[in-house]
């Protein structure tokens, strides 16, 4: 008998280390992304870090907290479920993780690279990205389009 070759990795992991780096941002549907970042800001004490209106659509970062995830106030978003956003090192690896039999898993661009989301079984949707062009990390910082 051959010697043990140990537990399978855990779920959430690739190649047996832990597949997520850090949560870096909410995004939060909202049908009126002023009035949801005025809440946040004024009645949360959030800081409106900025909002961009491109594409047909608005987008807001709020900060609440300065190591919280960004929290991206969208809306063009719907479902009524916030999407978490994760950091990976590796996205292709991660990406097989979640690619299991019956997942519901679509992948998109966001300005700091390639991000994949699935919904788990309550329909939550948690997302995965890589970092590959970190240039844009402060790219919208003190921008506030009317």
């Amino acid at each position: 008998m051959g010697g043990s070759v140990g537990p399978p990795p855990a779920v959430g992991s690739v190649g047996g280390g832990p597949m997520f780096r850090s949560l870096d941002f909410l995004y939060l549907p909202t049908g009126d992304v002023d009035a949801a970042a005025r809440w946040y800001v004024d009645v949360l004490g959030g800081r409106l870090v900025w909002k961009v209106r491109a594409m047909d659509t608005v987008v807001a970062a709020v900060r609440l907290a300065p190591a919280d995830p960004q929290l991206l106030l969208a809306g063009h978003l719907t479902g009524g479920r916030p999407v978490l956003v994760y950091r990976v090192d590796d996205y292709a690896a991660a990406v097989g993780t979640l690619s299991v039999p019956g997942a519901r898993l679509h992948e998109l661009e966001i300005p700091h690279g390639p991000v994949a989301v699935v919904h788990g079984p309550d329909d939550q949707p948690v997302g995965v990205y890589q970092l590959t062009r970190p240039e844009v990390v402060d790219h919208f910082d003190g921008r506030f389009d009317p």
